[in-house]
């Protein structure tokens, strides 16, 4: 669920692999310029307003029972985009990375 106010930098544990998160990022970020150094672990989306950058590292898996679940680090850094933008792109992003159900 994406917070009503989104800051310009945080970090979140996302339940992926890295490759995972790389093949999401074109339809997550879909409208963006897109720079994506897998190697280092890092992502440029580039719009006219402003950019976002992605930095992700591996944490160890989460397991639950006999359940493994990969996790990643992941920092969020927004910069020349206002409150508005930066939700609009979070929620989208979120939307198009979000796994479960119910």
């Amino acid at each position: 669920m994406t917070p009503t106010h989104v800051p310009e930098q945080f970090d979140r544990t996302m339940g992926c692999t890295a490759a995972e998160l790389m093949s999401w990022l074109p339809r997550s970020l879909p409208d963006a310029q897109l720079a994506v150094d897998a190697t280092l672990g890092r992502c440029v989306a580039s719009w006219s307003e402003g950019t976002l950058s992605l930095r992700w590292s591996p944490l160890p898996d989460r397991c639950i029972a006999l359940l493994r679940i990969p996790q990643l680090q992941v920092h969020f850094a927004f910069q020349g985009l206002d409150d508005a933008a930066r939700y609009a792109r979070q929620k989208f992003f979120d939307l198009h990375t979000h796994r479960g159900g119910g």
